[in-house]
């Protein structure tokens, strides 16, 4: 959705009460139609559906029920997500269980064949962390999601001093936010690096084309309180010397977000609200930024 109206008509309309019918909790229950605002899994961007694109979903059991861990659309010839995507919600919030330990906790994903997946010899001394996409502290509500986190398909090549720095940080206030939801709310989340346009690509390990180093990363939130949304996006060039370590001032639309990254995010949802919410935000409707 890239078509722009002007500014203060968006600025307008994005402060009206939206009279959608609030949010189930369940993912059937978004996809069925049933409610007004989304007609499919909100937290999913469109697919590209490339001849090398997988869309992979991790679930597990929690509390008797099937819950997502998480949902990407996984690029094989680059042997890295293009995105991956979840959301908190009051099940998905919970800290019930601490990071997964051990001499190596990382493996392959079982649902992508070995031969497409990178391996711990792509990091390390090769000068990268093996960072998460999805953060391990997104998944601590069960055992079994946050070794999901582990798998090498959720896994990018990121510098230390940005893994352990900026990254971080941004995490750790996604989660903050995430954590406030009630039982009426829910934090729609996107993450990525960018792999799939060249001059957004930093570097290949061992000059290897199937490996690339994103040169950018990008977090898309929705966030649904009752009846209420708001949408934020956030764009971080891969860097340890950052030029702010505010994170506010890395903001974005998620309009703009399109642009950059050519994902098409939140399509799922009412067009009505779409445009609204994805042509402007505010800094200040989030906390602690």
């Amino acid at each position: 959705m890239n078509i722009r109206m002007k500014c203060n008509f968006y600025i307008w309309l994005s402060f009206l009460c939206l009279s959608f019918i609030s949010c189930s909790k369940d993912d059937d229950d978004n996809a069925n139609g049933s409610d007004n605002f989304a007609i499919g899994i909100v937290e999913l961007p469109a697919l590209r559906n490339g001849v090398n694109d997988m869309f992979v979903t991790h679930s597990n059991t929690f509390n008797g029920k099937k819950v997502t861990t998480f949902s990407m659309e996984y690029d094989k010839s680059k042997k890295h997500a293009r995105w991956v995507a979840f959301r908190f919600d009051n099940q998905t919030m919970q800290q019930n269980v601490n990071r997964k330990t051990g001499d190596d906790p990382f493996e392959s994903d079982p649902l992508v064949a070995q031969e497409y997946q990178r391996t711990r010899s792509d990091f390390g001394a090769k000068g990268y962390d093996r960072g998460h996409i999805c953060a391990s502290a997104d998944r601590l509500f069960s055992r079994d999601a946050n070794d999901d986190t582990f798998y090498y398909t959720n896994m990018t090549p990121q510098r230390n001093g940005f893994n352990s720095g900026l990254w971080l940080k941004l995490e750790a206030k996604v989660q903050t936010w995430g954590r406030s939801c009630t039982a009426q709310d829910t934090l729609y989340v996107v993450k990525g690096g960018t792999i799939d346009k060249e001059e957004q690509v930093l570097s290949y390990i061992d000059n290897n084309r199937s490996k690339p180093v994103p040169k950018y990363y990008f977090v898309a939130l929705l966030f649904k309180k009752s009846s209420s949304f708001k949408a934020i996006a956030f764009w971080l060039e891969h860097t340890t010397t950052p030029k702010s370590q505010e994170l506010a001032d890395y903001a974005i639309s998620i309009d703009e977000l399109e642009e950059k990254t050519g994902i098409d995010f939140f399509p799922n949802l009412n067009d009505k609200l779409e445009n609204v919410v994805e042509a402007t935000y505010s800094v200040k409707a989030w906390n602690g930024l």
